[in-house]
């Protein structure tokens, strides 16, 4: 009877074991242990510095923190991990060997934030090497020794705030990192600081929102002394914005294989910083950013009158846009011309920046119009040099370029200012040999008094002689300070 009693206890008690294991795998509760090699902490898996040259096998599917650096490892596989670790945030293989990650190494951890790869052997970012971290917020890539950087080796990372790229061997700038701001709307740390960039992308970085600038860091770089490159960080140390201010001694430029700091470039004569007013003409339509260096803060606008801009005012050109709090005109005025402040506020800090509106009293011409206006001032400069060519070369010449002229006369010719002769007058009265080549020349004769003309011959001084009275009647005299010519100072005596 004992032996029965025995064997049914022992059932009793693997049916109560059972039930235990059942109930533990329903709840979702870990079965599997932690790693010989790791030490666990709730769901932090600590392996570091354990010389180890692969992943441990069989981790805990809890695992949310995963730290596996200072380790021998030298490649990331696809199947570095058999079970797919969906609440892993925090990978860190930084100082290890690794100089292979697989383009599919990433798949087990979709929702991973944080990944630290710093301090290994990688050479380049192939593409797509990071398209399955769709969740991830902060990439360190620092030291390593990485040359090359393909263009769509970061895309669909639209969750990336912070990208650490420093201390490697880069010599092109990844623009699209910064200039292809919808595949990553979110970033706003890019370092780049002690790499081999020599030139940069100067007015592409200019035109950079100032949260972007405000996270660029570049220090450390062996960069061309240039005043562009003056401009550029002087306009950053202008906003104090923080890539800048916070290592200003770092930021150096190379002239000569010899080292100058960017703010002390005086051999190359570069004219200072000045901050440029906002340009507009009458009629524009335009709008003004308050350029703030944290996004989402909280912007004021006042007028140069120190009135507050509503985001609506009727029958106004200025107003204030919901969506980003940018000022907006539709078509300015000259009045509306002056200085315009933003008042900017965030969680961290407070902003204040201040725009200058210079607008033009005139309408800015489309290309067509300019071209007109271009080519009717062209044609008009031509008519001019034809007129003045034709009054130079085709009009008679000067009377010294005649020879000496047979003096004739003629009653009743009554010269004044405002008449001009150029054809011979024939003295029907005048006797004697008529000189076929005679030709009166022009002549302005102011008379002596009101109503008084001038009759007889011109004679400039000096130059014929006087003829005797011939003909009828007996010539007078004119008063010789009545008549003056044209083509000489010397008074012309009738």
């Amino acid at each position: 009877m004992q032996p029965h009693c025995d064997l049914r206890g022992l059932w009793l008690l693997l049916l109560s074991l059972f039930l235990i294991l059942f109930e533990v795998s329903r709840a979702g509760r870990p079965v599997v242990s932690c790693p010989a090699a790791c030490l666990c902490a709730s769901n932090i898996l600590s392996c570091s510095k354990q010389q180890l040259p692969n992943v441990p096998h069989s981790l805990p599917s809890y695992t949310a923190l995963l730290d596996l650096s200072h380790n021998n490892l030298s490649r990331l596989r696809a199947e570095w991990t058999p079970t797919r670790l969906i609440h892993l945030h925090s990978l860190l293989l930084s100082h290890n060997h690794l100089n292979f990650i697989s383009s599919e190494a990433f798949s087990p951890v979709p929702n991973l934030r944080y990944l630290d790869l710093s301090s290994n052997q990688l050479r380049t970012l192939d593409e797509f090497l990071f398209t399955e971290l769709q969740a991830l917020e902060v990439l360190l890539l620092y030291n390593n020794h990485i040359m090359a950087v393909d263009r769509f080796a970061f895309d669909d990372m639209a969750q990336l705030q912070k990208l650490y790229l420093s201390q490697n061997q880069i010599s092109r700038f990844p623009l699209e990192l910064v200039n292809e701001r919808a595949k990553r709307p979110k970033l706003t740390l890019l370092d780049l600081s002690s790499n081999k960039l020599k030139t940069l992308p100067l007015s592409d970085l200019q035109k950079l929102p100032a949260w972007i600038k405000n996270g660029l860091y570049l220090h450390n770089n062996p960069l061309e002394c240039t005043c562009k490159l003056y401009q550029l960080f002087s306009h950053w140390q202008y906003r104090q914005l923080s890539s800048v201010m916070d290592f200003q001694e770092d930021l150096y430029c190379v002239r000569s294989k010899e080292l100058h700091n960017v703010f002390n470039l005086s051999f190359l004569n570069c004219s200072e910083y000045k901050e440029s007013a906002w340009e507009a003409h009458l009629g524009d339509t335009f709008t003004i950013n308050c350029d703030t260096k944290q996004q989402r803060m909280t912007k004021v606008w006042v007028t140069p009158s120190n009135e507050r801009v509503l985001e609506e005012v009727a029958n106004g050109t200025v107003r204030v846009r919901v969506k980003d709090g940018n000022l907006q005109f539709e078509k300015v005025q000259v009045e509306d011309g002056g200085v315009y402040t933003c008042y900017a506020m965030g969680e961290t800090f407070n902003e204040t920046l201040s725009v200058e509106l210079k607008v033009y009293n005139f309408t800015m011409h489309g290309h067509h119009d300019t071209l007109n206006t271009a080519y009717t001032t062209l044609v008009g400069c031509i008519l001019s040099v034809v007129l003045v060519l034709i009054y130079l070369y085709l009009t008679p010449c000067r009377c010294w370029c005649r020879g000496v002229e047979k003096p004739s006369s003629h009653q009743g010719d009554s010269l004044s200012s405002s008449m001009l002769s150029t054809t011979p007058n024939h003295d029907p009265m005048a006797g004697g040999d008529k000189d076929d080549g005679f030709d009166r020349r022009v002549a302005f004769l102011e008379p002596a008094g009101p109503g008084q003309g001038q009759n007889g011959k011109l004679k400039p001084g000096n130059t014929l002689p006087v003829p005797e009275a011939t003909g009828k009647g007996q010539r007078r005299m004119s008063d010789p300070e009545s008549v003056s010519s044209v083509f000489s100072d010397t008074p012309i005596v009738v």
